[in-house]
Formats: structure tokens, sequence, C-alpha cells
């Protein structure tokens, strides 16, 4: 009930003076915008940049081929023959935190369909777990290829949005052949818009299809292949021109003999692949991830202790960690300075407060005389300050919002309410208000009654 009283008597010395009222909670309103808007534009820039990285594919890893050497040159991380379908058959097996993978070969070409042309950015031979691994499922037409396309490496693919628009324009693509370096394809699905990557290239300028059909058909890059040693053996028979077509009795394509297999070793052959995208279970599980794949890896490409690895493992975690840092720096210096407009705000209410005390001398006196005692004063200024910077963070609190839904609706900047910020803007607030209006409060509970009446 004490409380309520002094809350009562507080307002109405408030409302005495409204104009000063509103001019002293004009820093903290100013103050709490601040802080609410610079918040929200934070959040909003910090999940721009989740977003766009979540595009790229949530926990993936790219592992590369190791580089290739000639004459002492190497050329590079990529250019070596190193990664086969067989590797991420058994990263799936054998690595427990790894969710997805897809292996990837790259290729390059013009489109063609009905007169129109076009040069897409990518075009991939992969496989169904590529969009899985890309957070990527979604169509706007059609299906996905199969596991049955990749064995029988079928002629279909999959299309982007930008490539639809550019052949096919308001045309269903569904059904069409569109021919990718001479080879015919048929688009069986239309991938859903996904826009820019971090590096402002355009994911949606794609043609998905068969790994296999990219490999053999489309892809200069057929196969590779090593060749496998033999041992020579020596013939004191050699082949003659009486002898060099096999007679009528014979097969058309005789077995080779021991000289022949000598001076012409057959290749030992095996697709590989340009990369293999890999999927980590969770953020958390990347680092784990990366060390299964790497001794995996160089398990079954039989690499010695003191031998470099064939493959390289990327991921995007400094990326991530450098665009979040930076974003989170920038916030924090933006919140800064909100806070010193806040600590200003306060500076000006403990101003008034004091300014209030020495107006109300005579009244404090008359308060004290008739029975009110110190703790009462106290209170009753302390709630003056708080509700001052309490009705300034509400006022805040509004203009903040207001301020965060301009700036996206006008400049287009993302934005992302952020309640934690709203509820820490009101504890400021009461805070501020305890603070900075204490020691005024504390100076008019201690005056002398006497001394107080007398004061003109």
């Amino acid at each position: 009930m004490r409380v309520m009283r002094s809350s009562g008597t507080a307002l109405r010395a408030l409302a005495r003076n409204k104009t000063r009222a509103v001019l002293t909670t004009l820093g903290i309103v100013i103050g709490i915008a601040a802080v609410i808007a610079m918040m929200e534009i934070g959040n909003g820039a910090s999940m721009a940049i989740k977003d766009s990285i979540s595009s790229m594919g949530s926990n993936s890893l790219l592992i590369f081929p190791g580089s290739t050497a000639f004459g002492g040159a190497r050329a590079g991380a990529g250019t070596g023959v190193t990664l086969t379908a067989d590797d991420k058959e058994a990263i799936l097996s054998h690595c427990p935190d790894v969710a997805r993978a897809s292996v990837v070969v790259r290729a390059g070409g013009q489109v063609v369909y009905a007169g129109r042309n076009w040069v897409p950015n990518s075009i991939y031979g992969t496989e169904p777990s590529y969009l899985d691994v890309r957070d990527w499922t979604a169509l706007t037409e059609g299906d996905v290829f199969t596991g049955r396309d990749i064995r029988n490496a079928s002629k279909v693919c999959i299309i982007g949005q930008t490539v639809k628009r550019e052949l096919f324009e308001d045309e269903s693509p569904i059904g069409r052949d569109i021919r990718i370096s001479n080879i015919s394809f048929r688009v069986v699905g239309v991938l859903a818009p996904k826009g820019a990557n971090l590096m402002g290239m355009d994911q949606d300028d794609v043609i998905l299809a068969p790994w296999t059909t990219v490999k053999y058909r489309v892809s200069n890059r057929r196969s590779s292949s090593t060749q496998a040693s033999s041992s020579s053996s020596s013939s004191d028979t050699v082949n003659t021109l009486s002898s060099l077509y096999p007679s009528t009795g014979e097969g058309l394509y005789p077995a080779l003999s021991a000289t022949q297999q000598a001076n012409t070793p057959m290749p030992v052959r095996f697709a590989n692949v340009d990369q293999i995208m890999v999927s980590a279970l969770s953020g958390e599980s990347i680092p784990r991830a990366i060390d299964q794949i790497t001794t995996l890896l160089r398990e079954r490409h039989r690499l010695r202790a003191d031998e470099e690895d064939d493959f390289t493992v990327r991921d995007m975690t400094e990326l991530t960690k450098t665009l979040t840092s930076t974003s989170t720096l920038m916030t924090r210096l933006l919140l800064i300075v909100a806070l010193i407009s806040l600590v200003v705000g306060g500076v000006g209410i403990m101003n008034i407060m004091l300014v209030s005390v020495t107006e109300r001398t005579r009244e404090i006196g008359l308060r004290l005389a008739v029975g009110a005692k110190g703790r009462d004063i106290l209170v009753q200024f302390l709630l003056e300050a708080v509700i001052l910077c309490l009705a300034g963070g509400l006022m805040g609190i509004a203009l903040g919002r207001g301020i965060s839904l301009v700036i996206s609706t006008v400049l287009g900047w993302p934005t992302e309410i952020s309640l934690p910020a709203i509820v820490m803007s009101v504890v400021v607030a009461m805070s501020v208000g305890v603070v900075f209006g204490f020691y005024p409060a504390w100076r008019a509970s201690r005056l002398d009654p006497i001394e107080a009446l007398r004061y003109e």
C-alpha cells in the first residue's frame, strides 16, 4: 500500500510538468530505439548470412582430388585423378558423422532447344542425393532422376529456373528434349528458385544429369586409366603378313599371344569424379567427419605416413565464422553507440531529478514534518525516475520497431525481430532509472525538515 501511495504521488508530481517529463525521457527514447533498431538490423544481417550459407548446403564438405605434377610443376588442387564413386560409397559406409554424400562430375557446353541456345554456368553430373546435400529438394515441376537412370546412363536431366527462362520462356519444359554438346537430354524436372550464392553466382543457372551420362557422353574426360604392369615374356614366333588375318576356322577376335599382351598391356580403367560433396550430421560434427574422411581415403588410396594427401577436404566453417564475426562486430559497435545514448539519457534524468529535488525542497520538508519517513521520500523519487525511464523505454521500443520496419520496407535491408533485445531494453530502462535516480532520491531523503521548510 505504501508503494502504491508513493506511485500515485510520483505520477501526480510528474503530471504537473508534462513538457519537462517528455523532454527528460527523450534521451531514453532515442537510446532504446537505437538499441532495438540496431539489434534487429544486425539479426537480419546474420539471418541473411546463414540463409546464404544454407543455400550452398548446410554442414557441407567438398572433397577434391589432389594435384598433378608435370616435370616438377604442380598443376594445383583438383587436377589429379584420385577420387571415384567407390570412395563415396565407402565414406557413407564407414564415416558415422556423414549423413549424405554425392559425387559430382563437371562439364560445360552449349544447350540448344528449338532455335534458342544458352550456355549455363554449371552442368553437373551427379546423383539424387546431391539435392539433399544442398538442401535443394524442392522442385516446381516434374521429378528427380533415379538411381536406375545413373546405372543405365540415361539421357535425362533437371534444369534450374534460369535455364528454363532462357530456353523455354513460358513453356513447360517437362518431357522436352534439349541438346547438351550435341547430346539429346530429356527434361524430367525443374528446380525451385535458389538465387545467388555468397559470391554472387546464379545458382539457378544449372543443369543436373546422371553423373554416368555426363561422364561418358558429355565430358571430354571420359575416364582415366592407369596401365597395369605386366611382366614381359619372350617368344620366338613373330607375326608375318601371311598370318595377319585370322583363318576361317578361328574367331573374329582371337586371344592375344604372350608377346602381344606384353607389347600392348590392357589398361586398368576406373571412373574418376571431379569432387565428392558430403553433408555432416550437424555443424558440431564437421571436424569429426573431416578426420574420418581423411583417415578412410588415405587408407583406400594406400598412402604411406610420410606421403601427402592426394585429396583436399574443404568446409565452409572459416567462411561462416568470418562473415558471422564481421556481422557480430558491426552489431556490437552499433550497440555500443546506442548504449552511449542511453547513458546520456540517464545523466539527463539525474540532472532533472536533482532540479526537481531543489524545486520541491519545501514540499519534501512538509512531508517529513507531518510524519513521512526518509525511505518514503526515497521510494517516491526513485519511482519518479523509474516511471520516466520505463515510459521512455516503451516509447523507444515502439520507435525502434517502426524504424526497423521502415528500413526493411524502403531500403530492402533484412531485419529480424529480437525479443531478447526488447526484454533487455525494458530491464535496462528500469535499471537506468534506479541507477541515475538513486542519488537525487537519496539526497531528498536526507534533507532536514526544518532546513527544508526554511528553503526559499
